[in-house]
């Protein structure tokens, strides 16, 4: 029995909302047909995803397992999707995802270099958006930090950096050479994530604030909201003058990742994957303004 991704489409939609009739409208179809899809896709797997009862909607333990497995298989054929496009155009086109700080071209140039037919776009992503953007071919390839679910996923590792705490700059600690983590006990933190995947081991008050990019972490820094975290080559990019940035050598490394779905078996994808672990030692060395420059420029211009 081959697994109807029309009806997973339409199962993950009751699932992320628990409501049938408020999925029914998303999905622009009667609630009775969506029920009907519900079912006949629970006798397709022989369990049962949905307990309905007077109190709601709830996931079954099979449920839980189908949407796990849910997400990645359909953003496999979304990409496939995709990728039949692109084939049909004719063209050779490689999207290449970075997050802030970590430079896109001495693995471009590299790359280039040996297809230069190809046409490379660069596209920033945050933090949520890293996994989404190479499952359903946003991206080919990408230059990726933790935390990331995995899932789907091929990653290796390419290099480390250091961490440095984000200061206001009339905190009491800004302008240090250095701090310890224990000098920051007790700062209310700033995190892009569930704290649980803070990078340092010393529990910090949740300020209770949720961000998406570095540019919005730091706004609240600046206010002087809480303290943050970022990778050495994101302070250069993001340097201001109400953020203090100073170094906590006691932390453990950012680990930058290059990243492509598992799925994948481009030749093209292959080929950037190993320019980026080729290039590894350059990139770590050159996230500077200049290098940022330069990928601004290539952005802009392919829009």
């Amino acid at each position: 029995m081959d697994l109807d991704l029309r009806k997973l489409r339409y199962f993950v939609a009751v699932a992320d909302r628990l409501h049938f009739g408020r999925a029914a409208e998303e999905l622009h179809i009667a609630q009775p047909a969506l029920s009907r899809q519900i079912r006949a896709l629970e006798q397709d797997l022989g369990a049962s995803l949905f307990t309905r009862d007077s109190h709601g909607v709830t996931l079954t333990d099979a449920g839980r397992q189908l949407l796990d497995d849910a997400g990645p298989l359909l953003a496999s054929a979304h990409a496939v999707r995709r990728r039949v496009s692109v084939a049909e155009r004719g063209g050779q086109r490689l999207v290449v995802g970075f997050r802030a700080g970590i430079p896109v071209i001495p693995a471009t140039r590299v790359f280039e270099a040996r297809h230069p037919d190809a046409v490379v776009d660069v596209q920033r992503m945050e933090w949520d958006d890293q996994a989404p953007m190479l499952l359903d071919g946003r991206v080919d390839v990408a230059y990726v930090r933790l935390p990331i679910d995995d899932t789907g996923l091929r990653l290796t590792p390419l290099y480390t950096e250091p961490l440095m705490v984000a200061l206001p700059m009339g905190h009491r600690l800004a302008g240090k050479a250095e701090v310890t983590e224990a000098d920051l006990a007790g700062e209310p933190l700033i995190w892009h994530a569930d704290t649980s995947t803070q990078p340092t081991r010393r529990p910090h008050p949740d300020s209770g604030l949720r961000v998406r990019g570095v540019e919005e972490k730091l706004e609240h820094v600046a206010a002087g909201r809480g303290i943050s975290f970022v990778g050495r080559s994101e302070t250069v990019f993001y340097s201001r003058p109400d953020i203090s940035y100073v170094p906590v050598p006691d932390l453990a490394p950012d680990q930058v990742f290059v990243a492509m779905a598992a799925s994948r078996t481009s030749p093209l994808v292959n080929d950037f994957f190993a320019a980026a672990q080729a290039t590894a030692e350059i990139t770590a060395e050159c996230g500077n303004y200049e290098m940022w420059q330069i990928v601004n420029d290539t952005v802009s211009k392919r829009g």
